[in-house]
C-alpha cells in the first residue's frame, strides 16, 4: 500500500519503556535512500478521523503489538518534517509514554503495519551512546526531558 505523503498527517506514537527503564520498544526499519542502515521508530500511527489522539495511540499498539498500554501519558507533540525515499512527508505527532502489556520480547519482537508487513521491534537504550541507528520522530524524545 502506497503512502499519501501529498497533505500533512496526524500521529499518535509511543515512548514505551521496558520494566528497568533502560530502555524503549522501537521498530527497526529497512534501509532507505536516506538511512542506509535503516532506522527505529516509535510505536503508533495515524489518527483517523473521529478519533482522538489517545484512542488512536492505544489502537495502534493493540493492532501492531496485540498489546495495552498502562499509565498513558501524555508528553507533548511535535512537528516531524522528513524525507523518505526521496519524498518529503510532513506529520504532526501526539507523543505519549506508559507500558506496554505484555512487553515485546528482547529478541525476535515483530509487529504488524497497517498495510500487513511485518517489523522487526527492539529495544533502544535511553542512553544512546553507542547507538547507530537514528529515531524518528527524533524531537519526540527530547519531551522526556520536560518530564
Amino acid at each position: 500500500m502506497s503512502i499519501d505523503r501529498s497533505r500533512i498527517r496526524v500521529k499518535a506514537m509511543l515512548i514505551a519503556p521496558n520494566a528497568d527503564g533502560s530502555a524503549h520498544a522501537v521498530s527497526r526499519n529497512a534501509p532507505t535512500v536516506e538511512n542506509p542502515g535503516g532506522y527505529h521508530r516509535l510505536i503508533g500511527g495515524g489518527v483517523e478521523l473521529g478519533e482522538t489522539h489517545s484512542d488512536a495511540v492505544r489502537r495502534e499498539v493493540s493492532e501492531e503489538l496485540s498489546a495495552t498500554v498502562l499509565d498513558l501519558r501524555y508528553l507533548g507533540v511535535v512537528e516531524n518534517i522528513f524525507q523518505i525515499g526521496g519524498e518529503v512527508g510532513h506529520e504532526i505527532v501526539f507523543v505519549y509514554t506508559g507500558c506496554l502489556d505484555p512487553q515485546p520480547a528482547d529478541r525476535g519482537a515483530t509487529l504488524t503495519e497497517s498495510d500487513g508487513s511485518v517489523v522487526p521491534v527492539v529495544w533502544r537504550p535511553f542512553d544512546e551512546g553507542g547507538e547507530q541507528l537514528p529515531v524518528y520522530p527524533a524531537e519526540a524524545m527530547r519531551l522526556l526531558e520536560t518530564v
